[in-house]
């Protein structure tokens, strides 16, 4: 590293001129980003539209809360580390695959505010018991981890939950506003 050392001076300042340059660059890109997602928000979910399903298709990473028929607003989501197939045991980082309910919700998230999905039900109680192993739980629809919120930006390009269906903390507070206790929700591979 000889451009640190007294006589390189020129090289030394080359060498931070570039690194400024890059984080000049790096920062524009992220603000960018930020505000294209920004822009891209869409109005509101009126209180008068009744969510009555919620459709999640792993292979898109995309969340829909429907009314009826109608896609009333659509999500991208990530997944666990592991998501392809049904959840088959505790830990295996996969998201169930099935028609489940929205059963509670967890304004005391260690993620920013969560609803539960009643993962697991009877069939897969009776399934992983025939494997010998526990059908893990705590599946549940949650914002991004606490604290971590400024870097969805990031978090929601790749699978990182542990199981769970993560969006951005804005989106999260819209779900939690606009999905009822009690809504179905159908998940597919």
């Amino acid at each position: 590293m000889s451009f640190f050392f007294k006589g390189s001076r020129k090289h030394s300042i080359w060498m931070l001129m570039a690194i400024g340059i890059s984080l000049t660059v790096i920062l524009s890109i992220r603000v960018s980003a930020s505000s294209a997602n920004t822009a891209k928000q869409t109005q509101p979910i009126p209180n008068t539209v009744v969510i009555d399903k919620v459709f999640v298709d792993k292979s898109e990473r995309r969340m829909q809360l429907l009314s009826g028929d109608t896609v009333i607003k659509s999500y991208r989501i990530a997944l666990g580390d592991s998501p392809v197939g049904h959840k088959q045991q505790e830990g295996d980082q996969r998201t169930p695959i099935g028609t489940y309910v929205l059963d509670y919700k967890n304004e005391n998230s260690i993620a920013h505010r969560s609803i539960h999905i009643s993962y697991p039900n009877a069939a897969d109680k009776a399934h992983a018991k025939s494997l010998g192993v526990s059908p893990g739980g705590d599946i549940m629809i949650h914002g991004q981890m606490n604290g971590f919120g400024h870097l969805a930006w990031f978090n929601q390009q790749r699978d990182w939950t542990d199981g769970c269906i993560a969006v951005t903390d804005d989106e999260m507070d819209e779900i939690m506003d606009a999905v009822k206790i009690g809504t179905p929700i159908e998940i597919v591979e």
